[in-house]
């Protein structure tokens, strides 16, 4: 298999911890593929119309994309504990949460791209907006910590881990901790895994 990749996406990394804790990342060969939203990948459309990273290339040809796609279907692959539940009210819990952390990590991405635009072309009501956005989810997480470590280890703590980390990367003034000892001490755990150590967030060339 082959994953359309880059160090610094966050939707990347929730792939990438994910196939770590199935124990398949000998398994995928990665591939660095410097997308943006100013500048289409012309070699990249063939994969992936969207344009957009990650995007599983399978051995039979097929393109999956989004990391909540190629995640659920990484995890048909092994025979370890399951990140996604087979079925009722805890498949529905697992994916609710998982996409507060994808939503979250939209949320942050706004942001940066916010950030980046010349004084002058920034919005104040949509940076306003989303650092609102930011802060609520963060209580919400400490509101509803059992949530997160009173259950087995799925994609959901995988998607809201990796949202925080993200959170750490690129907006470091910011002590999203202070007044959130559970889910400081939660993530602490989180950066800690062997599948978390093993696929930092860089800034390449």
């Amino acid at each position: 298999m082959k994953l359309h990749w880059s160090p610094r996406s966050p939707y990347v990394k929730t792939v990438m911890i994910a196939a770590h804790e199935m124990g398949l990342q000998d398994k995928i060969e990665c591939v660095r593929t410097a997308v943006s939203a100013l500048q289409p990948v012309e070699s990249f459309f063939a994969d992936n119309p969207l344009n957009k990273i990650p995007a599983l290339v399978l051995d039979d040809g097929m393109v999956l994309y989004d990391s909540r796609v190629i995640c659920e279907y990484l995890d048909t692959l092994h025979y370890g504990e399951k990140l996604y539940p087979a079925a009722g009210p805890e498949r529905l819990l697992t994916l609710r949460n998982q996409a507060l952390g994808i939503g979250f990590l939209d949320v942050l991405l706004v942001r940066l791209h916010e950030r980046n635009k010349p004084a002058e072309r920034q919005t104040p009501e949509i940076v306003a907006s989303n650092e609102r956005k930011t802060r609520e989810t963060a209580d919400r997480l400490e509101r509803d910590i059992a949530l997160l470590t009173d259950r087995p280890y799925d994609i959901s703590h995988v998607a809201i881990g990796t949202a925080l980390a993200y959170l750490d990367f690129r907006f470091t003034g910011e002590d999203w901790r202070a007044g959130r000892p559970g889910l400081t001490a939660w993530h602490a755990g989180f950066l800690d895994r062997p599948a978390v150590r093993a696929n930092p967030f860089a800034d390449d060339s």
